[in-house]
């Protein structure tokens, strides 16, 4: 019942609509200030995540091993590439939200940077975002509802039925050809 209205509720929609503004002008800041300010680097941030990972009190064991290894075999070695992605992808999250585009893609790839930021040990305001997220990917297609998602949605469900339409017609299978 409530998963239905989170869905299909025009008021659901509205409260969307404010959670995406918020979130969405979190990551739209956060991008636009690494994009304009001086000298983003992300090799800091991620030498301290490899140098000080989050540990088992109780066992002294690494709690993420395999995102430490990433770290520091991937992410420090490719340090530059890193810090081209972060700043345009947070802004990329923010402005999908903030103008309703691609909600439910924008809103999954900002839970993904901000469970990265977790698993490096940066808590800030991480699970707030994850939490508010969460409830907008929940809400699906109609967190977007009002915003651009209304027009681009019908419009690439007509593409999808078309394409789906001219490789199924009478009873042809997408996945071999007709003899002809």
């Amino acid at each position: 019942m409530v998963l239905t209205w989170m869905k299909e509720s025009r008021i659901a929609a509205g409260i969307f609509m404010f959670l995406r503004l918020y979130i969405g002008t979190k990551w739209l800041l956060a991008g636009w200030s690494k994009l304009t300010g001086e000298g983003f680097s992300s090799a800091g941030f991620i030498a301290n995540a490899v140098e000080k990972p989050i540990m088992d009190n109780a066992t002294g064991q690494l709690v993420y091993p395999v995102y430490t290894g990433f770290l520091e075999n991937f992410a420090l070695p490719n340090v530059g590439l890193f810090n081209l992605i972060i700043p345009i992808g947070e802004f990329l999250v923010g402005l999908g939200l903030i103008v309703g585009a691609f909600t439910t893609t924008a809103v999954l790839f900002g839970l993904l940077m901000n469970f990265m930021y977790l698993f490096a040990g940066a808590i800030s305001i991480n699970p707030w975002m994850v939490l508010l997220g969460g409830i907008i990917l929940i809400g699906g297609a109609n967190a977007g509802k009002f915003g651009l998602d209304y027009f681009i949605l019908p419009y690439l469900k007509t593409i999808y039925q078309r394409i789906a339409g001219k490789s199924l017609r009478d009873g042809e299978s997408p996945f071999k050809p007709t003899p002809g």
